[in-house]
């Protein structure tokens, strides 16, 4: 949607561009769910730096445990209340470990000026601590991919970095429907892969000539 309000600016004027197909569904619908895409590092190799950043800042403000491989990706919530997620592996110990955000107080000082719903995002408060915060990264880093992959696939996803393909990787919960839906009554955008909606609607390509 988004891409095409920005397309449609560029052209300018009325006409067809200024219309763009639309698929509602029900946000009760029972079989609507959203599955975790998985978030993958690479350029820390040879970066001491950033990967003692990314240490310093686990343990500043997560609880850290050890799990088993099968363990990396933690079980889906039942619902928006509650703490703040995720599994961490990285190519270089392989040790997999379950990051229990300490406290939302936390997340709530990384995303100042964000509504209350997006600050309890696994994937908001990952971007806002991690990503931006030990790894300096801006939004166009993320948005053109600089250092940071994704994956919808935990299988891939781990082997990825067992393999080395990747540094290290974030293992994601699904986001409950209701917290979107929260968010957006927020006014807020969700992140970037952080709404794979399924089941997903069929999709394809048709060309029409607009000029």
């Amino acid at each position: 949607y988004e891409t095409a309000r920005v397309y449609a600016d560029e052209v300018g004027g009325d006409g067809e561009h200024r219309h763009v197909l639309m698929f509602l569904c029900s946000l009760n619908d029972p079989g609507l769910t959203i599955f975790p895409t998985h978030r993958l590092l690479d350029g820390l190799a040879d970066d001491t730096a950033k990967q003692q950043a990314i240490r310093e800042a686990l343990m500043r403000d997560f609880d850290v445990e050890q799990v088993s491989r099968d363990e990396l990706e933690p079980p889906s919530p039942s619902n928006g209340d509650r703490p703040v997620q995720l599994g961490y592996m990285d190519s270089f110990h392989k040790q997999p470990y379950r990051l229990t955000l300490k406290d939302q107080s936390i997340a709530d000082a990384a995303l100042q000026g964000k509504p209350a719903p997006y600050r309890r995002l696994d994937t908001a408060v990952l971007e806002a601590i991690v990503l931006k915060g030990a790894l300096g990264m801006s939004e166009d880093d993320i948005s053109h991919l600089r250092g940071l992959g994704y994956s919808k696939s935990f299988d891939d996803a781990r082997e990825a970095v067992e393999s080395g393909r990747y540094d290290a990787g974030f293992f994601m919960r699904a986001t409950p429907v209701e917290q979107v839906s929260e968010v957006a009554d927020a006014g807020e955008s969700m992140p970037p892969k952080s709404t794979y909606f399924y089941p997903k609607i069929p999709t394809g390509l048709v060309f029409n000539v607009l000029e």
